[in-house]
């Protein structure tokens, strides 16, 4: 089968800990696709790699069939690789307009070569066709009543979708989420909820996301992967993983011992998350 995104044998090391054990799946084009795992478990690991902010120990990573294994990120990002992260990564004192059209940066014609002519000639047609895609983008989360005000001065819900706001200035064909919900509310989980299933519907984004809420990822998920002590311990549709009795051990902390050598599980630092 082909995949948008394949991992095969990937593993990864922070010098004695195991963040990632020989971890393999496929998410396929068009797909909302979860990952999944008690803390500690290596879900922000994953999509380090994918997204080139670390390089795996051991393995490789395909993209639409491609090697990206050696890839840096903004790499990556030109070929249509969008991310957010868990820890909100925004400009505080730009405004949200201007947050969202730093996505559009790697779009951008303009070089170093070509710069002078470049202003003198199409500058102004560019900027407004940017311009043109990020209102659009404003328009579809709702941003517009905040579009002028400093990030920061924004509510922790509205920075959330500020920073998706960003990654889909990119116009990417594969977006990974890293924890889109985390510190909300019911309501705002809900709104985002609504987002990433639209992004995946009507945009035909391909989504690769980490999230905790379970009501929410068994809801808008088309597959589900487990991640526990940095190995894959289950993958499938929602309630088959659900009903996995290697998952719900996980989950409650009990012990596996078909799936964990204690001395191979070491905890694993917040940066291996």
């Amino acid at each position: 089968m082909d995949y948008t995104l394949e991992a095969r044998g990937v593993s990864l090391r922070f010098g004695g800990v195991r963040a990632l054990t020989d971890v393999s799946f496929g998410v396929r084009e068009g797909e909302l696709f979860s990952i999944i795992g008690p803390n500690g478990a290596g879900k922000t690991s994953i999509v380090n790699c994918i997204s080139g902010r670390y390089k795996p120990t051991e393995g490789r990573l395909f993209h639409r069939g491609r090697d990206i294994t050696g890839l840096p990120p903004n790499a990556r990002a030109n070929i249509g690789i969008g991310r957010t992260f868990q820890n909100l990564a925004l400009f505080h004192h730009m405004s949200v307009l201007d947050n969202i059209m730093v996505g559009r940066h790697h779009l951008l014609k303009n070089n170093f070569l070509t710069g002078s002519l470049y202003w003198l000639t199409g500058a102004r047609r560019e900027e407004l066709k940017h311009r043109e895609k990020v209102e659009q983008i404003i328009d579809f989360l709702d941003l517009q009543s905040v579009r002028k005000a400093p990030a920061g001065t924004l509510s922790y819900g509205l920075r959330k979708r500020v920073e998706l706001a960003r990654a889909m200035a990119l116009e990417p064909h594969l977006i990974l989420l890293d924890e889109p919900m985390a510190g909300m509310n019911f309501e705002e989980k809900e709104d985002m909820a609504r987002y990433i299933v639209d992004l995946n519907e009507e945009y035909g984004m391909t989504v690769v996301m980490i999230e905790h809420d379970m009501g929410v990822v068994m809801d808008i998920s088309h597959r589900v992967m487990v991640l526990d002590f940095g190995r894959k311990i289950a993958e499938g549709d929602p309630a088959a993983v659900l009903a996995d009795p290697h998952v719900k051990r996980a989950y409650l902390g009990e012990e596996d011992e078909l799936l964990v050598d204690p001395d191979e599980a070491p905890s694993i630092a917040e940066d291996a998350a």
